[in-house]
């Protein structure tokens, strides 16, 4: 495995997973950040919040507005587990100083999901994390989050967050076969409780159940052109047990005839560690690992 961005699902799955192979091979609304311990980043959504107010950014298209919000996190520092605060709780919670692969797309729908919306609180953004975060949007126990990003499209499909771009160019089915949590129960400190790793297990064989289309590697420039800004980019993996290795947005710069398409993330690599904006077009952006496959994208829809 490369070192580029190895986080699937919450930086927990595929960074789980490193392991397992060295050993075998608004102003006044953030105020109420006080009394939310669980969140990071009052500067950050002060500065976005207002940004949106001066642009009326709320008016602009969801894949524009997700655009601009993405390119707010520019330069922000990579860090994995920013989750996981406790090993006995799931606990809901947003830091904006901090972003891995996952966090960085979500975090970026949550606050163009609050602008449309006109919320403009810590707690406002935190209720929208929760509903792209957890199964029906309900946060419980460590297994109600969506740890699989192919999970995390269906649900949020079902929700009417996203919808899945399964009619691309060159798309074929993609059938997730993950188990590697239920398999690897030692790798998470929260699955020392038996009963969670059943709950697990069972989230697992009906993910296994589902179907998703992806473009396969070799056919993505024949799909640049129908992509915007602001689609979630899902890169599948073949490594046993996992779904999707990494993920990020798409960002389209430029307009008309000349513009073009490109990978945006929260980067692991040695020479990033940061937000970026990858270089060259989408389609040449995933040559780190010989064990991807190809790409499931979903596009944000407008909030209701």
């Amino acid at each position: 495995m490369s070192d580029c961005d190895k986080c699937s699902r919450r930086s927990f799955l595929t960074g789980a997973l490193t392991s397992v192979l060295l050993l075998a091979c608004g102003a006044e609304a953030v105020a109420a950040e006080r009394e939310l311990p669980h969140f990071t980043g009052k500067e950050v959504l002060e500065r976005i919040l207002a940004r949106a107010r001066q642009g009326n950014w709320q008016l602009l298209p969801m894949s524009e507005l997700m655009g601009k919000v993405a390119c707010e996190f520019l330069g922000t520092p990579y860090k994995a587990f920013t989750l996981e605060l406790s090993r006995s709780a799931e606990i809901v919670s947003a830091n904006l100083k901090y972003l891995d692969c996952v966090t960085f797309f979500e975090t970026t729908l949550a606050l163009s999901r609050l602008i449309k919306l006109g919320g403009s609180s810590a707690a406002d953004l935190l209720k929208q994390i929760a509903l792209l975060r957890y199964y029906g949007g309900a946060a419980g126990d460590f297994s109600t989050r969506l740890h699989y990003t192919s999970g995390w499209f269906i649900d949020n499909q079902r929700k009417g967050v996203v919808r899945l771009l399964d009619n691309l160019p060159g798309a074929m089915p993609f059938l997730p076969q993950v188990n590697f949590m239920s398999t690897h129960p030692s790798a998470y400190p929260q699955l020392a409780d038996a009963q969670l790793v059943e709950k697990i297990k069972a989230r697992e064989e009906a993910l296994n159940r589902e179907q998703l289309s992806y473009v396969p590697l070799a056919k993505l420039a024949g799909v640049e052109p129908f992509l915007q800004s602001g689609d979630i980019v899902g890169v599948c993996t073949r490594l046993s047990g996992l779904d999707i290795e990494h993920t990020g947005l798409v960002l389209r710069q430029g307009r008309g005839s000349s513009s073009s398409v490109h990978f945006m993330d929260a980067s692991s690599r040695k020479r990033n560690m940061k937000v970026v904006i990858e270089p060259g077009p989408l389609s040449r952006a995933f040559n780190w690992s010989s064990q991807l496959t190809g790409v499931v994208f979903a596009r944000p829809l407008e909030p209701k």
